[in-house]
């Protein structure tokens, strides 16, 4: 494992990554750009993934090395954030299957839901092609796996 520092905290499976809004994630009114919210939801799945043990440097060194990429993304904007506001994105493994992952994200201004996104991550190769999660990978992450949702099968091989 790669030795990093770790950003945001953990609170009941769920990871909690602070972040200020600036500028350059707003539009000429100081409204957070619907894009910019790619970008938090994006450091919320790294850092949660961090949290586990694993980070996308020790994936690459994996033989063969592998990566995630988003798959599918399903997001709802519910309310606009604003310059110089701290957001939360909190982030939550739902379910890991075969080369699939699936995670709940939600973003947050002082306790207010903001964005809800529901997100597919497959690992795969340098080529792109579909890999199985290896079993280390998902032995770490096992014990962040949610079971509040009526689709979770935590990890079934199939």
């Amino acid at each position: 494992m790669t030795e990093t520092a770790q950003t945001g905290y953990s609170k009941a499976n769920t990871h909690i990554l602070p972040i200020r809004i600036y500028y350059e994630d707003t539009d000429f009114s100081g409204v957070v750009y619907h894009g910019a919210y790619l970008k938090f939801l994006e450091r919320g799945r790294t850092e949660s993934m961090r949290v586990t043990g694993t980070t996308h440097q020790d994936m690459l060194g994996l033989t063969p090395p592998l990566a995630f990429a988003v798959r599918q993304l399903d997001i709802s904007y519910l309310a606009p954030a604003r310059i110089d506001e701290t957001i939360e994105v909190h982030t939550k493994f739902v379910m890991a299957k075969g080369a699939r992952m699936r995670l709940r994200q939600q973003v947050f201004a002082q306790s207010k839901l903001l964005l809800r996104a529901n997100v597919e991550i497959a690992c795969i190769d340098l080529n792109g092609r579909p890999k199985r999660i290896p079993k280390a990978v998902l032995d770490k992450m096992m014990p962040y796996l949610s079971n509040d949702l009526e689709s979770n099968p935590k990890r079934s091989q199939s």
